[in-house]
Order: structure tokens, then C-alpha cells, then sequence
């Protein structure tokens, strides 16, 4: 098995609950490799949820958004949530005192497992956010289900090769180190999906570039770069921008 097909493995067992075998996250150069393939992690996803969308087409709509949330949850393991989470209530917890310390104490708050009531207020708010998208998607919208979660996942290429890494043992301790080339190709891949969707993969690029830019810029200034929490936090930012924003704009 060459390293590229170890790379996606490692990216489809790390962003889903996909199983794959477990050796492969033992080979360094796939984990760093994994990174390129986190685009095509997420245009799997949304593969998953446009068929279950149409498998669920005949249901009522409030239904059909309640089960497509709870299969997007279970596909990713709540994993990039519990980051969203993690990052509110450390964002809030850490707003006190000079520079130096607001980030010393973000990043504690951070590694903290337990959820605070900022946490749990962000993660519900989100998930309501997300409901409501998909129980109000017409069937013009469909890219929506794909671009959605391929863009959260795309974005997350340049955070990890443009941004300081500060959790030296952390999961994403690897990811800088992603061939240049491979990541390149990758978010080429990613803007020519997004092509092919016409004015609607336009407008879901330019909202995901928006929210990115707010992140990282809010990242940069609090903590000098980025986490796996925040990195999470990104990923749940951009899907619902990108849901919303072509849902409204479908309905316009």
C-alpha cells in the first residue's frame, strides 16, 4: 500500500468514524500526507448525505433535516463539535487580562474536557442553525450537501500549512508537514468541484473564504495560531455559512 492511499485511509479514520485499519496511523509521512485528502474526506461525506437525501426525499421536511443532522453527527463523530465547543468556552473564559495571558489561558481552558455553559449555548445555537437549513433545502439547492462539508474540510489546508501549529503533541502535529504540491492539487480539486456547481459553488467558495479569514485573523490575534479545537471550531463555522448561505440564496 503506497503512502497516498495511506494518506486518505489516515484522513477518512481521522475525520469520520469510517473504520480503516489501524496501522496506518503509525506511518509518519501518511498522517503528514492525510492533509490533502481532508477535501476529499468532506466531498465524501457530502456524497453520503445527497443519497440519503434522496433516499429520505418522501419525508416531511422538518424529518427529513432532523435525520440528515444526526447522520452528518454520527458519520463525523461530533468530533469537530466538541472543537467548536472546546473554543467558545475557552474564547470567553480567556477574555481576561493582558495578551500574554488571555492566550496562556485560552489554551488551558482548552484542554479542559469538560463543557461549560458558553460551550453547550454555541454547540445548540449551531446545531439549530444547521437543522434549520437542512429542513428548509429545496431540491435547487442540492449542492449545498456536497460543497458544505468539502469546503469546511478545504479550508482547513491552508490553516494547518499557513498558520503556526501550537500543540506540539497534539493530533494535528503532522499536518504541516504536508507536501506542498499534494495540497496544492488538492484545493485546485476543490475550487473545480465548486465550478462545476455554477454560481452556487462561487458564492459557497467566497463564504467559506470569508469565514476562514475571520478565523484565522481571531486565531492569530488571541493565540499566535491555531489547535485542533480551533481547527474543529473552522470546520463547523464553515459548513453552516456555506448551508445557509445557499439555502437563502435558493430561496431568493
Amino acid at each position: 500500500m503506497g503512502s497516498g492511499l495511506r494518506g486518505l485511509l489516515v484522513a477518512v479514520g481521522f475525520m469520520t468514524r469510517i473504520p480503516v485499519p489501524p496501522r496506518v496511523f503509525g506511518d509518519a509521512r501518511a498522517q503528514a500526507l492525510s492533509l490533502a485528502w481532508y477535501p476529499a474526506v468532506g466531498l465524501l461525506l457530502g456524497a453520503v448525505l445527497l443519497a440519503l437525501a434522496w433516499v429520505l426525499s418522501g419525508l416531511s421536511p422538518l424529518l427529513q433535516g432532523a435525520l440528515l443532522l444526526l447522520a452528518w453527527t454520527g458519520l463525523t463523530g461530533a468530533m469537530h463539535l466538541d472543537g467548536l465547543a472546546d473554543s467558545a468556552d475557552a474564547w470567553v473564559g480567556g477574555m481576561a487580562g493582558d495578551v500574554d495571558a488571555r492566550r496562556e489561558r485560552t489554551l488551558a481552558i482548552m484542554k479542559d474536557p469538560r463543557c461549560g455553559p458558553v460551550g453547550v449555548v454555541v454547540l445548540g445555537l449551531l446545531l439549530l442553525l444547521k437543522f434549520a437549513a437542512l429542513a428548509s433545502l429545496p431540491a435547487t439547492a442540492w449542492p449545498a450537501l456536497l460543497l458544505a462539508p468539502l469546503l469546511a474540510r478545504a479550508v482547513l489546508v491552508p490553516a494547518f500549512t499557513r498558520l503556526p501549529y501550537l500543540r506540539c503533541g497534539g493530533l494535528g502535529a503532522a499536518l504541516p508537514g504536508a507536501p506542498r504540491a499534494a495540497c496544492v492539487l488538492s484545493l485546485l480539486a476543490s475550487v473545480a468541484v465548486c465550478a462545476a456547481a455554477g454560481w452556487r459553488g462561487v458564492l459557497a467558495i467566497a463564504v467559506a473564504a470569508l469565514v476562514y479569514a475571520g478565523w484565522r485573523r481571531a486565531c492569530l490575534r488571541r493565540l499566535g495560531g491555531i489547535t485542533g479545537d480551533t481547527a474543529g471550531a473552522l470546520i463547523e463555522l464553515v459548513e453552516a455559512a456555506v448551508l445557509v448561505a445557499l439555502v437563502s440564496a435558493a430561496a431568493v
